[in-house]
């Protein structure tokens, strides 16, 4: 399979190229050429299939011409080494749990697909045997997802940037107590500025010279594609459970922030998945949403809300997502609609959704279910994402509904450890000058 860039500007890639680069020449986003439609045949016996049988099929689709098919297997088997259970919330809201992996958040996927693949091509490399080295900004989540997915990963070095103060104790302690191959990044700015950071330093010749870069961040193709396995294994739960009619009915609610995780969703809708609409839920960073309504995109600072791994006022792959509608907002406001919450409202969600169903929601997952509670139309069952479990928020999550807590075991061992970070401000130069010592 062959990659282009959003922007139109970069020759074309081949898939490690793609993997191991990040971002094409231009700046643009890596798109395939061609999205492969998955047979008829699949999806009428999908609900007797496993979780990895499923993901291993999309991931041929996606990835079988580059990758030998043993290899593929042992890289999808490898990675969901967990499942991603589809559990009723109400008689016809299901939460689609993504927090069951090592850092209990959906990017455990994605990031422990790309570990595996990134390591597949570093050992099929015969030319430049440097070190890996791998930039990836988060807002929250994706920094302990990338971190652990990469922990101790021969020939990889990972560097974590982070906006100072802006991220959850519990998520900063999963990526700065780690040491070995991670670094962490302390950025003196917002998460925009920590994405900036890392899209220069792609752009800068003399430190492409000197280090060896890819990113981890949903820019990446080996992050945010893997992740259309577990929408099509969520469709495959609701016809076991409800069978096909009710399943054809499925609107999948997805809350967004860099947008990776809805537009892996949209890639599996253009491979047949048969659901019928969407909806991306915002929090106060609505520029999506205003999207939709205007058909004009207009990037805006980020605001810090407590739902804070969607604190992105410059969604790096709305151009794929425009990319792949052509650039036509009839086309992708026809079947994907949005939603955007303050954090009172989310806040406010938390509490009634426990009172009356008993079932906790992080604050992102929040989003999801509200715009769900608000939209879903007669006869359509809705799954919503719950992106990360609700401890990794205690002190918001508790606020909200009134009682504690319980903090996972796994996620209390990463609070033992001691913080390494290295702080940085928000300007170029000074991370430029930092990785040429490296």
């Amino acid at each position: 399979m062959r990659y282009y860039s959003t922007n139109k500007q970069a020759p074309v890639a081949t898939l490690e190229k793609a993997v191991v680069k990040g971002l094409a020449e231009d700046r643009g986003l890596y798109m395939p050429e061609n999205i492969k439609r998955l047979p008829v045949s699949f999806f009428d016996q999908i609900e007797k299939k496993t979780f990895q049988e499923i993901a291993y099929t999309v991931a041929d689709a996606f990835f079988g011409e580059d990758v030998e098919a043993e290899a593929l297997k042992k890289i999808v088997y490898d990675t969901l080494a967990f499942d991603c259970p589809v559990v009723p919330v109400t008689d016809r809201i299901y939460s689609l749990e993504l927090f069951h992996g090592p850092t209990l958040a959906f990017k455990d996927v994605g990031a422990r697909f790309m570990a595996r693949l990134l390591q597949y091509f570093i050992r099929q490399e015969t030319t430049d045997t440097r070190p890996v080295n791998v930039l990836v900004a988060t807002s929250g989540d994706t920094g302990s997802a990338v971190a652990n997915g990469f922990l101790g990963v021969d020939g990889i070095h990972v560097y974590v940037l982070y906006p100072k103060g802006k991220v959850s104790k519990i998520q900063e302690s999963q990526f700065t107590t780690l040491g070995r191959n991670i670094t962490a990044i302390e950025v003196d700015g917002v998460f925009d500025d920590c994405q900036t950071l890392v899209k220069n330093a792609f752009m800068d010749e003399e430190v492409n010279d000197h280090l060896r870069l890819t990113s981890a961040n949903s820019i990446n193709v080996a992050r945010f594609l893997p992740q259309a396995f577990y929408y099509f294994n969520a469709y495959a739960r609701i016809k076991e459970m409800l069978g096909e009619e009710a399943a054809r009915q499925t609107v999948m609610c997805v809350p967004s922030g860099n947008f990776g995780n809805i537009c892996s969703a949209l890639f599996g809708r253009k491979m047949g998945l048969p659901v019928k609409r969407f909806i991306a839920a915002n929090n106060a960073n609505d520029i999506f949403y205003q999207y939709l309504q205007t058909g004009i995109y207009t990037p805006k600072a980020s605001r810090q809300t407590i739902a804070n791994a969607m604190d992105v006022g410059d969604p790096s792959n709305f151009a794929r997502i425009y990319d792949l509608h052509h650039g036509n907002h009839q086309e992708i406001t026809s079947y994907i609609s949005g939603a955007s919450y303050t954090d009172e409202q989310i806040r406010d969600t938390m509490r009634t959704c426990f009172e009356e169903n008993n079932y906790i929601l992080d604050p992102h997952g929040a989003c999801g279910y509200r715009a769900l509670s608000e939209q879903l139309q007669e006869g359509e069952v809705g799954i919503f994402c719950e992106t990360a479990h609700p401890a990794k928020f205690k002190e918001t999550v508790e606020s909200a509904i009134g009682v504690p807590v319980a903090i996972p075991d796994r996620l209390a061992a990463f609070m033992k450890g001691e913080k390494q970070s290295i702080l940085m401000p928000k300007d170029f130069p000074a991370f430029k000058e930092f990785l040429m010592n490296e």
